[in-house]
């Protein structure tokens, strides 16, 4: 029988390549996230795929979305708030307390939801942001930081279930779309030229990470980089 894999925040991105590689290794995927739109259209590029509207932060939505669910599988949390980026001096910290709503509590309320149907694998997405030193990204480094600090004591608590985190560098979805393009081509020209890789990510690389963690028996507590090696001193 197939194995079953729910991916919160499935509507694109990171997401949708999630959902696209685990339905090439024939697993049955849910989609769900806020936006109904964004689903249906990541569905219809998909082809077989479930999907569910839901917003994270409602606890009785989420409750509801697994009952219907039952027992799966796999846990895939790729959603996130978008705010808390900037400047610390002027950094608003009701953006700030957004961006912590919209990711770092989304996915730990629906890893809870979860906890009574999910039967192998949590994978939490955060950013190498977490552990950077940019400037302007205090904020971003501590919703990520949150993300990431919890999975050793969430895999060491909730085994058998294995807790993993993939934390990408910059990577080329949608959300860079909302961005002026000359800043979009300046900024990943950039990337490409110090990063060790040569480029910049693709959601597909995040995917085939996630695809990994999830399915390998052996790994848990584990916070994986899939940053093009931001992270190397050079």
């Amino acid at each position: 029988m197939a194995e079953w894999v729910v991916i919160i925040g499935g509507g694109s991105g990171i997401g949708e390549a999630t959902a696209a590689a685990f339905l090439r290794r024939g697993a049955k995927v849910l989609i769900a996230g806020r936006d109904w739109a964004k689903l249906e259209a990541a569905a219809k590029r998909l082809g077989d795929v479930a999907f569910e509207g839901v917003d994270a932060r409602n606890g009785d939505r989420l409750q509801a979305l697994f009952e219907r669910r039952g027992q799966f599988e796999h846990l895939v949390l790729t959603l996130s708030g978008g705010r808390g980026g900037g400047p610390f001096k002027s950094l608003s910290l009701d953006d700030l307390r957004s961006g912590l709503e919209g990711k770092l509590l989304a996915q730990l309320a629906a890893a809870q939801a979860a906890l009574p149907y999910v039967t192998q694998s949590i994978t939490f997405v955060s950013s190498a942001s977490a552990r950077a030193a940019m400037p302007g990204t205090a904020g971003l480094a501590a919703i990520n930081g949150a993300v990431e600090s919890v999975v050793r004591p969430l895999a060491a608590e909730l085994a058998p279930i294995r807790v993993n985190c993939i934390s990408p560098g910059v990577i080329d979805t949608p959300w860079w779309d909302a961005r002026p393009p000359e800043m979009k081509a300046a900024t990943f020209e950039h990337v490409a030229k110090t990063l060790p890789a040569g480029r910049v990510g693709k959601p597909e690389d995040v995917a085939a990470a996630i695809v990994a963690v999830a399915t390998n028996g052996f790994m848990t507590g584990t916070v994986v980089d899939v940053s093009g090696g931001a992270m190397l001193a050079r």
